[in-house]
């Protein structure tokens, strides 16, 4: 099920995908109420989510991480490719999921468990749609202590980009490793928190992570955790 019609605005649009109709038209009642968004499909299996993907280029994807066929991590890694610039939150029904962990490693920007509460399902859209994560970084670092040996590594960027980094950049992407929001990382290096933005979108642009979550997850794999 698609609607592809196109309309002016800034609304974020919303796949939804998930082998259950009941799931899709719960998320799909709370995100089409909120102001700004916008669901511009549903898909029941990976490969539908593909197709869909492809056609409707959405800003975020909701993807159940446990489908039959191609499972929510094979979407997630396939979309992306396909559709580059869209974001997507794992949908799970556990906290500290393996599953869920994988999800990210190929490439989505936080998760979220099927229980969680409206008002924080939209604030995760939001902070996703705005090139933030759904996922505390001490979540994610706690779950690549827990999972990380049992799953596949990321691909390393093509040359290595640690040696373009200033030193406060270096001091940066230690501090995101360690979970350190905007606001801590500011109090810290006696910094603007509008300076410290700065700094994290160099980090990420340098090392060519998408968001936060990438960010902890290159220090993991790098030694450079504290």
């Amino acid at each position: 099920m698609t609607d592809t019609t196109d309309t002016p605005g800034t609304d974020i649009r919303l796949l939804i995908v998930d082998d259950q109709a009941l799931v899709r038209m719960g998320f799909r009642m709370i995100l089409d109420a909120a102001p700004g968004m916008r669901v511009v499909g549903e898909a029941a299996s990976g490969d539908e989510a593909l197709r869909l993907g492809a056609e409707t280029r959405p800003d975020v994807v909701l993807m159940d991480v446990r489908m039959p066929g191609r499972d929510g991590i094979a979407t997630t890694r396939a979309l992306l490719e396909l559709s580059p610039e869209s974001r997507v939150i794992i949908l799970t029904t556990f906290d500290l999921d393996e599953y869920a962990f994988g999800g990210l490693r190929a490439g989505a920007s936080g998760f979220l468990v099927k229980d969680t509460r409206p008002d924080e399902l939209l604030a995760a859209v939001r902070a996703v749609a705005s090139g933030d994560a759904a996922i505390s970084a001490r979540v994610t670092r706690r779950m690549l202590e827990l999972f990380g040996d049992r799953l596949p590594a990321v691909e390393a960027p093509a040359r290595d980009s640690l040696a373009e980094l200033t030193p406060r950049e270096r001091e940066i992407l230690t501090a995101i490793g360690e979970g350190l929001t905007n606001g801590e990382i500011a109090r810290r290096f006696v910094l603007a928190e509008s300076t410290v933005k700065t700094h994290v979108g160099r980090v990420l642009q340098k090392l060519g992570l998408r968001d936060r979550v990438q960010a902890v997850i290159f220090v993991y794999e790098h030694g450079l955790a504290g």
